[in-house]
C-alpha cells in the first residue's frame, strides 16, 4: 500500500529561453559563432524540437515549424550549393520566411552571402559550427529539454547526502536549516535552501536545482546568512542534483500520524514523478543527522531490492506458521 501527496498544479511552471541564452550556453561545447541576425537574439525557443529544415529549401514550408532551430547539414548545404543564383536566393527566402527562432549551419561549411542577408533582414539568428549536424541536434535538443522542462518550486533544503538527493522539508521553525548545517559539517552537500527549482527533465526524473541568487547562501535563525562554500569549501555545495528522497520533519504533536514501522509506504507526486518520503518525528535529544543517514541508506537498500520491514513480516509470518504446527 501507498500513501501519496501532490503538488499542487497551479505551481507547475514552464519557462521558455531566448535564442542568445541558447547560443550563450552552447557556443563552447558546439563552438558556435554568431555571424548575423544579432536582432534577433530575443526570441523565445517554446520547443525542444531542433529540425533540418531540407524540404524548406525546396518550397514545402508546412514541414517548418515557427520558433524553433534549424540545423543545416551537408546534404543541405551541398544542395544550395548546386542552385543557380536565382533558386539559390528562393531556396534561401523559402527558409527565412517561415519564423524559425534561428539557424545552425554545420560542419563549419561557407555560409552563401545570399543567406547572411537574408539573416540580418528577417532579424534571424545564423550559427555556424564545426560540430556535425547530428551532434549538433543531439546536443542541442537536450540543452533545449532540460531548460523547457516543467517545473516548480519547492520549500525546505535540498542536499546531497551519500551520494542522494535529499529533500529536507516540514513546518517552518521546525529545524530544517540546522539539521541541514549539521549534515554539510558531517561531509555532505548542499545544493538548495529554502527554495529549490524542480525540473521534470524526463518522464522519470527530477532535477533539483539552486537559483542562482542563493547559490552557495543558506540562512541559519540565529547566525543569520552564511556562505557554505567559503565556510565548508568548494565541495561542501553543488549546484544541482536528481530528487531522490524527501524526508518530512514532523513534530512532536504530530508523532501520531507517523507509521513507526514504515509498513505503508508514502510517495509524494512532483510534476507526474513519484518521490518516495519518509516522516521523521522531531524531539529534544533525537539525533535527525543520523537519523537522515540512516533513512538515505535504508532508501539504497531498498532500491537494490532489500527492504527491512518485509523482511521482519516475513519473519513473523514464519514464526506464527512454526507455532501452529
Amino acid at each position: 500500500m501507498q500513501r501519496e501527496r501532490n503538488v499542487p498544479e497551479h505551481l507547475v511552471s514552464q519557462h521558455p529561453i531566448t535564442v542568445a541564452q541558447l547560443f550563450h550556453s552552447a557556443s563552447d561545447r558546439l563552438h558556435l559563432s554568431w555571424i548575423a541576425g544579432h536582432n534577433g537574439g530575443g526570441k523565445l525557443l517554446t520547443s525542444d524540437t531542433v529540425q533540418k529544415p531540407s524540404l524548406a529549401l525546396i518550397g514545402h514550408l508546412d514541414f517548418v515549424h515557427p520558433n524553433r532551430v534549424q540545423v543545416l547539414g551537408c546534404a543541405e548545404m551541398d544542395y544550395l550549393r548546386n542552385l543557380s543564383p536565382e533558386d539559390l536566393a528562393q531556396a534561401i527566402e523559402h527558409l527565412f520566411s517561415t519564423e524559425i527562432a534561428a539557424v545552425v549551419v554545420a560542419n563549419n561549411e561557407s555560409v552563401p552571402d545570399a543567406m547572411i542577408v537574408c539573416a540580418e533582414r528577417t532579424a534571424t539568428p545564423l550559427f555556424t559550427s564545426t560540430e556535425p549536424g547530428p551532434q549538433l541536434m543531439r546536443v542541442i535538443g537536450h540543452m533545449m529539454a532540460q531548460a523547457l522542462a516543467p517545473s516548480t518550486i519547492l520549500h525546505g533544503v535540498f542536499l546531497e547526502v551519500s551520494g542522494l538527493g535529499v529533500l529536507i522539508t516540514g513546518d517552518p521553525s521546525v529545524g530544517k536549516s540546522e539539521l541541514a548545517l549539521e549534515l554539510i559539517t558531517r561531509g555532505h552537500r548542499l545544493v538548495a535552501d529554502d527554495a529549490i527549482e524542480v525540473f521534470a527533465v524526463s518522464p522519470d526524473t527530477l532535477e533539483g536545482r539552486c537559483p542562482n541568487l542563493l547559490l552557495d547562501f543558506m540562512e541559519v535563525r540565529g547566525l543569520g546568512v552564511l556562505n557554505v562554500r567559503r565556510l565548508f569549501g568548494e565541495t561542501a555545495v553543488k549546484q544541482k542534483k536528481n530528487l531522490k528522497l524527501i524526508v518530512r520533519l514532523s513534530p512532536a504533536d504530530k508523532w501520531q500520524e507517523v507509521d513507526r514501522l514504515n509498513i505503508l509506504a508514502s510517495n509524494c507526486n512532483i510534476l507526474g514523478v513519484e518521490i518516495p518520503e519518509v516522516r521523521i518525528p522531531v524531539a529534544v535529544g533525537r539525533n535527525l543527522a543520523v537519523l537522515v543517514e540512516v533513512a538515505v541508506r535504508n532508501h539504497i537498500l531498498k532500491l537494490r531490492g532489500f527492504n527491512s520491514s518485509d523482511e521482519f513480516s516475513d519473519r513473523q509470518r514464519a514464526a506464527i506458521a512454526a507455532d501452529g504446527q
